[in-house]
This record gives C-alpha cells, structure tokens and sequence, in this order.
C-alpha cells in the first residue's frame, strides 16, 4: 500500500514517519495501519491546523462530499455542522466530538425486502467505513480522516 501511495506522488517524511502530500486538495500526512501485515486502516490528517470558521466550512463540504458520491452511504441524514454552532465552546464545555461516518456500498445489488440478507449486507457494509472528525489543539483545528476495513483489523486471535 505505501508503495501504491508513493507511486501516486506522496513523499515519506522520516521526522513525522508518515507519507505526505495532497489529498482532495489539501496538504496532508498519511499513514497506513496494518495487522498482519494486512492493511485495516488509511490514516489522512490535515497537515496544517486552521481557524474555527474555516474547519466548520472543510468539515461540512468533505460530508457534502461523501452525501454526493454514489460509492459511499451514510446512515445519519445530516451529519453537517450547523452555521451557527460555537464549535470551541462545544467542545471545551460540553466534550462533544464532531465526526462524520459513512460506509462504502457493496457492488452486488441488496433485496431489501429480505430481512435477512438485508441485516447480512449491512454488517459487510459497516466492515467497509470511512469517518473523520475534528482534532483541536491550542485553539485551532484540522480534520482527521479513517478509511477502515473491519475485515482486516484485529480480532483477538493472537490472545
């Protein structure tokens, strides 16, 4: 995977030991997670921390981004954030985490109307996400994105 990344233009960066470089048109450090040897999580952090205005604003384009992509689905309607909401004062007071999940759509088509392998489908589904949420520090935001694959991630095996 690190190799398919580098390929695409991404720079490792030995200081930070991630990769680095654009990614949906913001500078961005990368890492890829890994559990025997098999890729379950793509890290994406905003490489730059931002004002308060201008997180609300990449936080909800990137959900309008995900709402408008046929690959992906969310099971929340909205996931924006409000114009009006005081993001810090949320945050500091009240300990609320802002985050967006959304799930990749699997190819074949879903019968619905059978409950069984709709119930099947989704939890394949869910194994399939991708979320991201707002990382503060010292007054100033960036966004934290997770493509996960639950197929890959540990499961209590080696225990």
């Amino acid at each position: 995977m690190i190799q398919k990344l580098k390929a695409k233009g991404y720079k490792y960066n030995s200081t930070a030991d991630c990769l680095e470089g654009e990614f949906n048109g913001k500078e961005v450090q990368i890492v890829v997670v890994t559990n025997n040897n098999k890729v379950y999580r793509i890290a994406v952090f905003d490489k730059n921390y931002t004002s308060e205005t201008d997180i609300k604003i990449n936080f909800n384009k990137l959900c309008q981004q995900f709402e408008r992509n046929e690959r992906y689905f969310s099971i929340k309607e909205d996931q924006t954030i409000p114009e009006h909401e005081d993001i810090s004062y949320e945050m500091l007071v009240n300990n609320k985490r802002y985050e967006a999940v959304f799930y990749q759509k699997l190819e074949n088509e879903i019968d619905y109307n059978d409950v069984d392998n709709a119930l099947s489908a989704l939890e394949n589904m869910e194994k399939k996400s991708v979320w991201f949420m707002i990382d503060e520090r010292y007054g100033k935001y960036r966004l934290l994105m997770f493509y996960d694959n639950g197929y890959n991630q540990a499961n209590g095996d080696d225990l």
